[in-house]
């Protein structure tokens, strides 16, 4: 199969290995070994990776501090006709990493912007956390702060969909604790730590006894870690009749967040609890 031909004037969102080297594309390879610049998150990080598959290119430092002064310049380089990478230190540009103000500038611009797909850490934890997948939420980086991170999943408690969180294994045993505090001990919790690498680790259990799998091993606190938390599962029997009675002849007149606001006003109930059970009800 011939190489991958970079086309002028192209923005490459490019994703590369979050763990495991072999893991890169050929196409992804190609792509870096032809543009005319590499744009990166961290030009020495960038620089061991294409070491490692004798890749020699010209890079280009962008980060969160300084991606909006960057993205003029970037743009008047695809203006040029030249051709520029972006990657990030690992797996998938803008998934939790620089390049949203980057790719939305030139998507503005009417300039072209391809993805090079490969290794995302969100979407791989998912594939084998056994927790269900037709529908999910990616939720990024929770909160460092116990606080912020207590009101952040609170937001969520009634949320069906899986969700799926980026952490620290540093504060892991902090943020299950606040998942116990918030969600209940009985939540379904999965933790994906060092994806594809060495001590690739994923561990399943109900949030009360995950906080005491990783109190009892101090070396599940090291390394990168996705954190999938199983959706609320919705109870029809916690609403009561009459509110239900009233919902469905709301929901027969107008959309379902307005019959859900008026229903949960008349009944004096949460509306985020008759919301997802109108989305229940609709999805049966």
């Amino acid at each position: 199969m011939s190489e991958s031909q970079v086309q002028p004037s192209t923005l490459y969102i490019v994703a590369t290995p979050i763990g495991n080297l072999a893991d890169i594309s050929q196409r992804a390879r190609d792509i870096l070994a032809q543009v005319d610049v590499i744009a990166c998150e961290n030009t020495r990080h960038t620089q061991r990776l294409l070491s490692a598959f004798a890749i020699k290119n010209k890079t280009l430092s962008m980060h969160d501090h300084n991606e909006r002064q960057r993205q003029e310049q970037i743009a008047a380089l695809l203006k040029e006709g030249k051709s520029v990478a972006l990657v990030s230190d690992a797996g998938t540009p803008l998934i939790s990493d620089p390049g949203f103000h980057l790719v939305r500038h030139c998507r503005q611009q009417s300039l072209n912007v391809s993805p090079i797909p490969g290794a995302c850490a969100a979407i791989a934890a998912l594939s084998v956390a056994g927790l269900p997948t037709d529908r999910f939420t990616f939720e990024g980086f929770l909160p460092s702060k116990s606080g912020a991170r207590q009101a952040t999943l609170t937001e969520l408690a009634y949320e069906t969909r899986t969700m799926v969180f980026y952490d620290a294994p540093r504060r892991a045993i902090d943020t299950v604790e606040d998942i116990v505090k918030t969600l209940g001990g009985e939540r379904y919790v999965v933790m994906a730590r060092e994806l594809t690498k060495t001590f690739e680790t994923v561990h399943s259990d109900t949030a009360e006894n995950l906080l005491a799998w990783l109190q009892q091993d101090p070396n599940q606190l090291k390394g990168e870690m996705v954190l999938i938390i199983e959706g609320n599962k919705v109870d029809p029997t916690a609403i009561p009749a009459h509110v239900v009675a009233t919902l469905k002849l709301l929901l027969a007149e107008m959309k379902p967040k307005k019959a859900c606001a008026i229903a949960a006003e008349i009944h004096g109930v949460k509306k985020n609890a008759l919301y997802e059970y109108a989305l229940a009800m609709k999805e049966s």
